[in-house]
């Protein structure tokens, strides 16, 4: 038997680096949300063990890919539950539309899938916050996609609050340029000193969390990880001004990249800017995607 569900990607519309940690990590303050592009995942339950397989060439099949992780997490938890249930072993089938090393949690939305899936088939053994522990031992953005909604996270973007379902304006226009970046190369040459504006942070989180009201997101979209991605990366910068300049609007850096993204209130708006950008790099190594955010 098997069942397939939509993986869904994240922006982080903001994102400030706030302290470096003893263990390495970084302290952070980000406005995350769910877009409409998404990997499809497949799982079929029969056999033993856990079994991965994924279309794209630079997703490994072993146990270093995060699904794979998940699923291992999850069994082991499970079996140590009180409430017991028969599933053995699954597969897992990835089809990826996300970019990867794009800035946009490919892997950390597929591992939340996988124990969200997996906690279902067993009747729900373990809670939501149960389930977010697990995905914090596989990574800090594992879960904001189990979290539901748009959330503000904190510490290493593990810890999440609630903010308005509403943040418009509503559609994107994504661009991926080719370049797989890798995160743990940008958060280990992040200048932190060049880069924190604490007053900006305070007075961005301080109307993020007013309850009940709207927000136009576009005043405090920011991120703090891109100067260090722009260096590493060059092409990445490149891609970013070619189409600020032809949009004529600012255009930000999704994580740690390289995927960036424009905003618009408009949808018709937002076609013509795709088309736009398709005709500028048609042939040329560039995706260009369309849709919208997922605020609830």
């Amino acid at each position: 038997m098997s069942r397939s569900l939509a993986s869904y990607a994240k922006l982080n519309l903001f994102l400030h680096v706030t302290g470096k940690r003893p263990d390495g990590y970084h302290d952070l303050l980000s406005l995350m949300t769910k877009i409409r592009l998404a990997d499809i995942m497949t799982f079929t339950f029969q056999g033993n063990g856990v079994n991965v397989t994924c279309d794209h060439p630079l997703v490994p099949e072993d146990e270093t890919n995060l699904a794979h992780r998940a699923a291992v997490l999850f069994l082991s938890s499970s079996r140590q539950h009180p409430k017991k249930h028969s599933l053995q072993g699954v597969t897992i089938d990835i089809q990826k539309q996300i970019p990867v090393g794009g800035g946009l949690g490919g892997g950390s939305s597929n591992a939340a899938t996988v124990l969200s899936t997996l906690n279902a088939r067993c009747r729900y053994p373990f809670s939501r916050n149960q389930l977010m522990e697990m995905g914090t031992c596989l990574g800090a953005d594992v879960p904001f996609f189990l979290y539901g909604g748009p959330a503000l996270a904190t510490g290493a973007g593990e810890t999440l609050s609630r903010v308005s379902p509403e943040l418009f304006p509503r559609h994107v226009v994504v661009c991926d340029p080719g370049i797989a970046v890798s995160t743990a190369r940008v958060f280990q040459n992040h200048d932190f000193c060049l880069t924190f504006s604490k007053e900006y942070t305070i007075q961005t989180s301080s109307n993020i969390l007013s309850k009940g009201q709207d927000l136009d997101i576009r005043p405090y979209v920011h991120n703090d990880l891109e100067a260090t991605t722009f260096r590493l990366y060059p092409e990445v910068r490149v891609a970013r001004d070619e189409i600020a300049q032809l949009l004529q609007r600012p255009v930000f850096m999704s994580g740690s990249g390289g995927s960036l993204f424009a905003l618009f209130t408009d949808e018709k708006k937002a076609a013509l800017g795709y088309e736009r950008l398709l005709a500028h790099w048609a042939g040329k190594k560039k995706r260009l995607l369309r849709t919208a955010l997922l605020t609830r």
